[in-house]
């Protein structure tokens, strides 16, 4: 699973009780890097089995559980994808519909430089069945790259806690903290190192439309055909899964609508950059 984009959160002290001596370990997990900072040996067996059974889940890049449902457009539907759908359907339905798996064939239109009117007639999470069986409308497919690391990151945190690590940061594209505090810096591909945010016991994802080169705009695809409004935007909560699904969405929306869905997704904090530099905090 190669990257949907690349992280705006930079790592900085990890600040684990006093007296305690972490370390860092360094993987790869979904094409990228993947950093585990613990005080104490890693279960790495054990989280090797989880990110490949993870990526053999939601890769587009691969045959996976995803590209068989996307080709077929029915299937059983594991526990791993049902539990991200979930997510992503809360997601969907208090952004109105922002955040949206099911522009993955307009995404690939975009891309290959073809028409894109059929591929966005069929966009709308909401036609997806999930019941017995996961069901796809007609001429739908999903991407879940804009939740998956999320996910990924708040299952290895299980596995770690599970181990009775204690404080961890995991890095895995989003950051997932078991107990801290760590500091994490805000940063944004244009204006830099914008702010200092500390996270303990929580997550912290971020978005922003500069992040891969696409063609015709961002990367970040408005399921309604919204612009990115935002440069960069930094959500945290209490998982990475929610993070990560919730700041995709709301680099597309208003700063009204993102404060309301904030509240109703139960978010600790949002914080934003816009196109001209400025950092606010929205919530």
């Amino acid at each position: 699973m190669k990257r949907r984009r690349f992280l705006q959160i930079v790592a900085g002290a990890a600040l684990i009780a006093q007296g305690a001596r972490a370390e860092t370990w360094t993987g790869r997990a979904f094409g990228a890097d993947l950093r585990i900072t613990a005080p104490g040996a890693l279960p790495l067996a054990e989280i090797h089995a989880e990110i490949a059974a993870i990526e053999a889940t939601f890769s587009l890049y691969a045959d996976s559980e995803l590209t068989r449902l996307n080709a077929t457009g029915r299937a059983p539907g594991s526990e791993r994808m049902r539990s991200v759908l979930a997510v992503a359907r809360r997601v969907h339905d208090l952004t109105r519909g922002a955040f949206d798996p099911t522009v993955q064939p307009l995404w690939l239109a975009l891309a290959e430089g073809r028409d894109p009117l059929l591929p966005r007639a069929a966009i709308g999470l909401h036609r997806v069945q999930i019941g017995r069986d996961i069901v796809l409308a007609r001429g739908q497919a999903l991407t879940l790259n804009g939740i998956a690391q999320g996910y990924g990151a708040d299952r290895v945190a299980e596995i770690c806690a599970r181990a009775g690590l204690g404080d961890c940061l995991i890095d895995m594209g989003e950051f997932r903290a078991l107990g801290g505090p760590f500091r994490l810096g805000i940063a944004d591909p244009e204006a830099g190192l914008v702010a200092m945010r500390m996270l303990t016991d929580g997550a912290m994802a971020t978005s922003s439309p500069a992040a891969m080169a696409f063609p015709g705009g961002s990367h970040i695809l408005g399921p309604h055909g919204q612009i990115p409004r935002f440069s960069t935007v930094t959500v945290a909560g209490a998982s990475a899964t929610l993070c990560d699904a919730a700041s995709t969405a709301f680099v597309l929306m208003q700063r009204d609508e993102i404060i309301a869905a904030a509240q109703r997704l139960r978010l600790r904090a949002v914080t934003a950059v816009d196109f001209e530099g400025n950092f606010e905090t929205l919530v």
